[in-house]
């Protein structure tokens, strides 16, 4: 292969600079105001701030709000991320095996994707709306009486239902590319050694995938606690004070209705250093399955 020559030892660096003052300037130097801003009680109209130290930190991490909040959260990412490359992965593995018309299948599980978790979420609660959701409707035939926005269960299930088909068609689209990429001989040599479709899924077929699944296990995880808010915030939105939300929404809350920044900086560091440890529990016990190459 041909290595790549520069004249200065410093071209390689300014091709790059672009890149880290985008970095710089969206992530590093607001992720260190907040960190800053987490260690006082600031004026909310800007007249000045005093210093405490750690107890930003200690008054959420002992709150009971705080923690039912946390455990919802917890619960919610689960499940969203566990449907959604579920339902995804089943849908790429239908549509892969359609011989006729798989074009028009594609498009219409893709299209979903082109629609922005708030629009996603205005939808949801048009569906789930107490006087002309269809949602609602079906579920009075079983006799459930669904009151999304009232009830804490029926508004996390309305949550739950929208960020996941929301997210499915993005997982739809990495696994089918997954398994186009499987070569045909590979799948003939599965099929003449294995007449069970679902033993060939589960020892040739998911092996295979393990580092689409990976990528997409650490997308989802990320994208159930944060580029959720936009549906979460349509759906709870002027509602009864008792919905339930999730931590990043909560920082949102305090710091922008609430005015308290310091209390929401902690929370945001917080919500910070929870998303980096889990990364590194994936990266460090869940790849160790996935089979590269």
């Amino acid at each position: 292969m041909k290595r790549v020559q520069f004249n200065s030892r410093y071209l390689p660096y300014l091709f790059l600079l672009p890149q880290f003052a985008i970095i710089s300037i969206f992530f590093y130097w607001p992720s260190m105001q907040a960190i800053t801003s987490s260690f006082y009680i600031e004026d909310p109209f800007g007249f000045g701030s005093t210093f405490v130290g750690a107890d930003n930190y200690t008054d959420a991490l002992t709150s009971p709000e705080y923690q039912r909040i946390a455990r919802f959260t917890i619960g919610f990412s689960l499940i969203v991320t566990f449907l959604a490359l579920s339902i995804g992965m089943l849908l790429a593995l239908k549509a892969d095996a359609v011989i006729r018309g798989k074009s028009a299948y594609k498009t219409l599980l893709i299209v979903v994707y082109a629609i922005a978790p708030p629009v996603a979420g205005l939808i949801g609660m048009m569906l789930f709306d107490q006087h002309i959701g269809p949602f609602v409707k079906f579920a009075a035939f079983f006799g459930w009486d669904m009151k999304v926005g009232l009830n804490y269960f029926d508004t996390a299930f309305a949550m739950v239902a929208v960020a996941v088909w929301n997210q499915i068609p993005y997982n739809f689209i990495f696994f089918l590319s997954g398994l186009q990429g499987i070569p045909a001989s590979i799948r003939e040599a599965a099929a003449i050694d294995c007449k069970s479709g679902t033993r060939r899924f589960w020892t040739v077929i998911l092996p295979l995938l393990t580092p689409t699944a990976f990528f997409l296990l650490v997308i989802n995880m990320t994208y159930s606690l944060f580029d959720t808010f936009g549906v979460i915030d349509v759906i709870v939105k002027d509602k009864a004070a008792n919905n339930p939300i999730t931590l990043v929404y909560k920082v949102y809350l305090d710091g922008f209705r609430g005015n308290d920044l310091g209390s929401s900086s902690a929370q945001s560091v917080i919500l910070m250093l929870v998303v980096l440890v889990l990364t590194m529990i994936q990266f460090r016990f869940i790849e160790r399955r996935v089979h590269y190459g």
